[in-house]
């Protein structure tokens, strides 16, 4: 089992529950680490998001009983960020890619379980999800091969059209 620990998210994470994780160990030539990156972007989203149920104890010390939620007023400011931030993606990638990508990267469901809930032929959840993380890395600014921006002009010791008449 393979435990990571990000920074930007809490608790550890494990790499071969995500479907991501594993397509990508199984066929490296399909997805590139801008891919699996965007994935992984979106999967922390979505925790942030507090879209997934949660499948652990709370201890927060709220009194069972009492049924005081307001809706919008008790998901913090952070959860409210990450909300935004999905619903970009959706505004950015075609709908069926997005469904795609959150399922799969964000929600941890197979493949296969995407095609059999959508009605999808089988292996097209494969390509779509391969689209919009393409989509998606480019929006996030992430590509195969990285690219800076020039910190310094060219410069030369002669101004323009100072050069000696002899050359």
């Amino acid at each position: 089992m393979t435990l990571t620990r990000s920074l930007s998210s809490g608790p550890a994470l494990n790499r071969n529950e995500s479907p991501l994780s594993r397509l990508a160990a199984a066929d490296p030539d399909f997805l590139d680490a801008h891919h699996v990156a965007a994935g992984e972007r979106v999967r922390r989203l979505v925790e942030r998001a507090l879209l997934r149920q949660s499948v652990t104890m709370s201890y927060s010390g709220v009194v069972a009983g009492r049924h005081s939620h307001s809706g919008a007023g008790d998901i913090p400011d952070l959860a409210i960020d990450a909300r935004r931030k999905i619903n970009e993606i959706y505004e950015v990638l075609p709908r069926e890619c997005a469904g795609a990508v959150i399922d799969i990267c964000g929600f941890l469901k197979g493949l296969h379980q995407v095609e059999s809930e959508r009605g999808w032929p089988r292996r097209s959840a494969k390509l779509l999800l391969r689209v919009g993380l393409e989509q998606l890395a480019r929006h996030f600014g992430m590509s195969s091969c990285a690219v800076g921006q020039p910190t310094t002009r060219d410069r030369a010791w002669l101004d323009e059209g100072a050069r000696p008449s002899m050359y």
